[in-house]
């Protein structure tokens, strides 16, 4: 039996329609991370030497440690394909004011923005080289006060990060060794720390993304 052109149209559009979003990375709910009101689902990290962590309108606060401040999750978290987003800022201090630990996998990787002094922004480590040193490496002035869009996300073979929408790194990851510097080790698996520094965090979130 032939079947007319028409009919052929007719399965080819039926054919985009059902198989059209799985063709795509499809984007799941967003959980948030921070109710605003609560440190619920993180706990201080106990750095030694860290500042007092606190809740104040609608923050929270990393009071400047000696010399790292941070908060860890605690609960349930993805290790691939998802997007990790936040508003930062430097409350005080000259260095960095947002060391966002994030697991790649089963491997830890962590997005310093503001470090070395103060200007250096990039991903902590590739092959053993740290932010200030590798293909991530970045530099901005940041002032005192002033709140901050950072993300990230974490897809198979893929780390990408943005700064206030400008991206910052985007890596390859096949054949790359991902790590993090030993002073962020209790960060793990998730967490957000500081460093000399009194930053302030908001709109904490997450989501999962579909794999392509």
């Amino acid at each position: 039996m032939r079947i007319s052109a028409a009919i052929w149209l007719s399965l080819a559009l039926v054919t985009l329609v059902v198989d059209g979003p799985l063709l795509f990375a499809a984007e799941a709910a967003t959980t948030k991370l921070f109710d605003g009101k609560s440190l619920e689902g993180w706990k201080s990290t106990k750095f030694g030497g860290e500042g007092d962590v606190e809740v104040e309108d609608g923050q929270i606060i990393l009071r400047a440690g000696n010399p790292m401040t941070g908060i860890t999750w605690t609960g349930e978290y993805p290790k691939m394909d998802y997007e990790l987003s936040l508003e930062a800022k430097r409350v005080d201090g000259s260095d960095f004011f947002c060391g966002l630990t994030f697991p790649v996998g089963d491997k830890p990787c962590t997005f310093v923005v503001g470090g070395w002094g103060g200007g250096v922004i990039g991903l902590s480590s590739l092959d053993g080289f740290d932010a200030s040193e590798n293909e991530t490496t970045r530099y901005q002035e940041f002032e005192n006060g002033k709140w901050h869009r950072i993300r990230v996300r974490v897809t198979k073979g893929k780390i990408e990060a943005w700064l206030d929408d400008k991206q910052m790194a985007d890596v390859d990851t096949e054949g790359r060794r991902i790590s993090i510097r030993p002073e962020v080790e209790l960060s793990r698996p998730l967490g957000i720390s500081s460093f000399s520094t009194t930053a302030a965090l908001r709109d904490i979130k997450i989501q999962r993304l579909e794999a392509k």
